[in-house]
This record gives structure tokens, C-alpha cells and sequence, in this order.
């Protein structure tokens, strides 16, 4: 075991990283206190994406396109999932 802390890539929120200013906030407004006539409930589970529950798919890349999702999924604040439907729904539209 070595005395070396291991590198951890940066925490991320929505496809932004956290930022000591961004915690530093959320902690103040969390010990101001929250309006909990204001909060709304979550339905238990995931959000819907679409007309019905969304079903998984697992899907293989090489390594240089997963790195290229990867990148522009950070560029554009968005899930890697998010540019992967986004891709299909647009060749899906191109081939109808």
C-alpha cells in the first residue's frame, strides 16, 4: 500500500464538474433551510424518456469511439446515453 493519493477523476453534476464554489453554495442554501411547500415529490424509479419506460441496450464501442463520446458528451454537458439516442433518432429520421 502506498502513501500516494490515488487520482480520482473530478465529481460531476449534469455533466459539469463540481467546484468548491458550487458546494460552498449549496451548503449555505442548505443550512438556510429549504421551503418544503416547494419541494415536489419524485415518482419512485427513473424519469421517463419518451411514451413509456425506457429498455436498456447494451451496445460495444472501440476504445478510440468511446473516448470520442466521451470527449463530446463533456464538451456539450450532456450524458454520453444523451448523444448515443440523439445519433440514432437522427439516422433513424435520415432513413425513413
Amino acid at each position: 500500500m502506498t502513501d500516494e493519493a490515488t487520482e480520482r477523476p473530478p465529481m460531476k453534476s449534469n455533466g459539469v464538474p463540481v467546484t468548491d464554489e458550487m458546494l460552498a453554495r449549496l451548503a449555505d442554501k442548505a443550512e438556510a433551510g429549504f421551503d418544503l411547500d416547494r419541494l415536489r415529490p419524485r415518482p419512485p424509479g427513473r424519469p421517463r424518456i419518451g411514451s413509456a419506460p425506457a429498455e436498456s441496450l447494451s451496445v460495444r464501442f472501440p476504445p478510440e469511439m468511446r473516448h470520442q463520446l466521451h470527449e463530446r458528451a463533456e464538451a456539450e454537458h450532456v450524458s454520453e446515453a444523451d448523444i448515443i439516442r440523439r445519433a440514432v433518432a437522427e439516422h433513424l429520421a435520415r432513413s425513413a
